[in-house]
C-alpha cells in the first residue's frame, strides 16, 4: 500500500501505479470524461499531482499519436485504472506509460472525497509516499517554480503548412500543446516554434504574418522576461494568445492576475461570449485568471466563465490582438471554439480584427 498525504493532514490509502518513489506536487483535479492521454501529455500540468474525477481511467489504452507533448505532471491519482484496454488503436496499457515516464501514482483511493476537499478548501500541496511523514512542513513548503523554462523547447523548430502555404506564424512556446501547431497547419500556416526566452527582436526579424502565444504552466507573474518581450511584440503583428499566453498579455499591458481557489481543468467548462450571448463548452487547464478590470483601459472583456464569472477572454482592438483563457485547439475536444483560429487567420490577411 501507499499513501496520498495532503498538507491539511488528510491521508488517503491506495495502491501504487506507475513509478516508485515519493513525490511532492500541487494537488489538482480534472473533470474530463475522456482525454486522459491529452491530460498526461499537457505541459501545463508541470509540478502538479492530477486527480481524475471520472472513476475509470485507461480503458482505451495508450495511443502515442494522440500525445500533446512531453509529460510534465508530478503525480497521478485515479479511482480505478484499466489493465486490459479495449481499443484497436491501443499500443499498450496506461500503467506501462506511467512507469516508463517516471510518473508515480495511486489507484483505489476515494477520488470523490479528494475533489470535495479541494473544492471546499482550495488547491493544496500533497505527497505520494510509502510511509506517512510525522512532519508535514515539507509538504506545506512546496512551490511550483521554473515551470515555463522546464517545458519550453530547447531550440527553434519549424513546421510546414498543410497544402499551399498562406501565412507564416511565430509560436512562442511556453508549454505549447501540439494541436495548436496542427490547427494552424491545416489552415495553411507554416509555423516556427520559438523557445520561451526568445527576444522580440528575433521574432520580428523573421517577419511572421502573426504571433501565437501558447499555453503553459505555473504562476504567470513568475515570467518577467517573457512579459517584457510580449510588450515589445504587441501592436507590431496580429497576436493570438491562449491560456498562459492570455495571462502574460494582460500582465504585459499593466494588468493583474489572481490564483483561483481550485482552477478550471477538464473538457466541460462553460464559457459565455459577451458579444453574442452564446455559451460554448470548452476545454481548460489553468489555476490563474486575468482580472478583467485591470486591463479595461486597453482591452475589452470578450468571454466569461458561466460558472464563476471569471475572465475567459480579452480583445485589444487597438493592438490587433485577442486572447482567451480556454483551449480552442482542444483535443480530444470539445471543438466548439475552433473558429477563433479562423479569426486569427483573417487578422493576418488584413480582413479581420481582434
Amino acid at each position: 500500500m501507499a499513501y496520498l498525504v495532503l498538507q491539511n493532514g488528510r491521508v488517503f490509502e491506495g495502491r501504487r501505479i506507475g513509478a516508485r518513489g515519493d513525490r511532492l506536487g500541487e494537488l489538482v483535479f480534472t473533470t474530463g470524461m475522456e482525454g486522459y492521454l491529452e491530460t498526461l501529455t499537457d505541459p501545463s500540468y508541470f509540478g502538479q499531482i492530477v486527480t481524475h474525477t471520472f472513476p475509470l481511467i485507461g480503458n482505451y489504452g495508450v495511443i502515442e499519436e494522440d500525445f500533446e507533448g512531453q509529460s510534465a505532471l508530478f503525480g497521478y491519482i485515479v479511482r480505478e485504472i484499466c489493465d486490459a484496454p479495449s481499443n484497436f488503436r491501443s499500443q499498450y496499457a496506461l500503467n506501462a506509460y506511467l512507469t516508463a515516464r517516471g510518473i508515480p501514482g495511486l489507484c483505489g483511493v476515494d477520488t470523490r472525497e479528494i475533489v470535495r476537499i479541494t473544492r471546499e478548501e482550495g488547491v493544496m500541496n500533497a505527497l505520494i509516499c510509502d510511509a506517512v511523514p510525522a512532519d508535514l512542513s515539507g509538504i506545506k513548503a512546496f512551490r511550483v517554480e521554473n515551470a515555463v523554462s522546464s517545458v519550453t523547447c530547447g531550440e527553434k523548430q519549424t513546421y510546414s503548412a498543410e497544402g499551399k502555404e498562406q501565412y507564416r506564424v511565430a509560436l512562442l512556446d511556453y508549454g505549447a500543446k501540439r494541436n495548436i501547431i496542427r490547427s494552424l497547419q491545416k489552415r495553411g500556416c507554416a509555423v516556427t516554434v520559438w523557445p520561451a526566452d526568445t527576444k522580440a527582436e528575433a521574432v520580428l526579424d523573421s517577419d511572421p504574418d502573426g504571433v501565437m502565444l501558447s499555453n503553459g504552466p505555473g504562476d504567470p507573474k513568475e515570467n518577467t522576461g517573457c512579459i517584457e518581450e510580449i510588450r515589445k511584440l504587441l501592436g507590431q503583428k496580429p497576436v493570438f494568445g491562449i491560456c498562459l499566453g492570455h495571462q502574460l498579455t494582460a500582465l504585459a499591458l499593466g494588468g493583474d492576475t489572481v490564483k483561483l481557489k481550485y482552477g478550471h481543468r477538464g473538457g466541460n467548462q462553460p464559457v459565455k461570449d459577451l458579444a453574442s450571448g452564446r455559451t460554448y463548452v470548452t476545454s481548460q487547464n489553468h489555476g490563474y485568471a486575468v482580472v478583467a478590470r485591470s486591463v479595461q483601459d486597453v482591452g475589452q472583456e470578450s468571454f466569461i466563465n458561466a460558472n464563476d464569472l471569471s475572465c475567459e477572454g480579452i480583445r485589444y482592438p487597438q493592438l490587433n490582438c485577442f486572447t482567451v483563457q480556454f483551449h480552442p485547439e482542444a483535443c480530444a475536444g470539445p471543438r466548439d471554439t475552433g473558429f477563433l483560429f479562423d479569426r486569427f487567420i483573417a487578422m493576418m490577411g488584413g480582413k479581420g480584427h481582434a
